[in-house]
This record gives structure tokens, sequence and C-alpha cells, in this order.
């Protein structure tokens, strides 16, 4: 099943689809980067996802960033339905050359987000990477999950990112992993 959904807003117009049962990641939302860390997320979350916005670029990358971050979670929410039959906790720590990234992630319904990481330049290109950030919060706060990032070191913040967002991939995808029934003793999640 693909879950579809659309945002816009005077500051962006976004459409996202998402497939937890895989397929491509096309993404173009005008920030190269970004581009490349949501295509990292898909590809290792095992997700097939089709996102494309277009934002207000001329002001800055913030609302493009945020806003997808709102639209991909709302989506995951979505095909997440009652939350039946998942895994729930998913836990990865991801090398990546001389950095080293973790994350926690709690499909819980309860949206929180614990981000603990110093980036050791302020930007990768153009790109700045207190957006990060930005994007995990609104992610985790629209799909509902407790999601914690740990960026342990590195000395690239390429690197240091793309840890981070492979990271949470992985740990999303050991989550979403089949269990029987529903993960919770209060019978609902």
């Amino acid at each position: 099943m693909t879950v579809t959904v659309t945002r816009q807003t005077k500051e962006t117009n976004i459409t996202a689809a998402l497939s937890l049962a895989g397929g491509p990641a096309n993404v173009a939302t005008g920030v190269g980067f970004f581009d490349h860390m949501l295509t990292a997320l898909a590809t290792h979350a095992g997700w097939g996802l089709a996102l494309t916005c277009a934002g207000d670029l001329h002001v800055d990358d913030h609302h493009t960033v945020e806003d997808c971050g709102i639209v991909l979670g709302q989506a995951l929410a979505q095909a997440l339905g009652n939350k039946s039959g998942i895994a729930r906790f998913g836990s990865a720590a991801i090398p990546m050359d001389e950095a080293l990234a973790a994350a926690h992630v709690d499909i819980s319904g309860r949206p929180f987000l614990v981000f603990q990481a110093q980036f050791s330049q302020a930007n990768a290109g153009a790109f700045q990477l207190c957006l990060v950030e930005e994007f995990l919060r609104a992610f985790a706060a629209n799909a509902g999950i407790t999601l914690h990032i740990r960026l342990h070191y590195g000395a690239n913040g390429h690197h240091e990112a793309e840890a981070i967002f492979k990271a949470a991939a992985h740990a999303l995808r050991k989550a979403l992993l089949p269990q029987a029934g529903l993960l919770s003793t209060k019978g609902c999640i």
C-alpha cells in the first residue's frame, strides 16, 4: 500500500508517496544535499518514496526541510495505521568513515525528539546542518514516534549528517519488522 500526502502553504508545495513495502526513492526538493539525505533515509529504511517539493528557496532552505519532515511524518503515521503487527522498537549505530551516529526509535504514538549532535562544520556544501534537527523534529512529531539521535563523533559534516540519517533509517526498519499482535500492555498505541 502506498500512502500519499500533499501539503500546500504559502511557503511550500509538497507531495510525498510512501510505501513501507519498498520501491525506488525519487526525491526532488531543490536542495541537493537534503535530497541525498532523504534518498538515504528511504533506501536504508527499505521504503519506496516519491517526494517533490517546490519551496521558497529564495528565502532559505528552512521551510522546505521542515515542511518535508511534516509531510513525511504524516505519511508514515498514515501508513502505520493502528501500529499493530510491528516490533515497535528499533536501534542502530552507523559508522560513516570517521563519524559514528546512533538512533533509537519507539513507534509509540508519543512524539518526542532527543537530538544530541555537534557538527564539525556549520554546512555540508550550501546546506545548513542545523536543519537536520529541524527535519527530524518535524518528522518525529508528525509520525507520532519517539526518536533519540546521538552523534558520537566525527570530523566531516557530510559524513556526520549521513550517519544520522542512515542510523534513523535502520532503527525505523527494525521497529517496523513484523511481529504478531500489538506490542503494548495498554492494548493500544
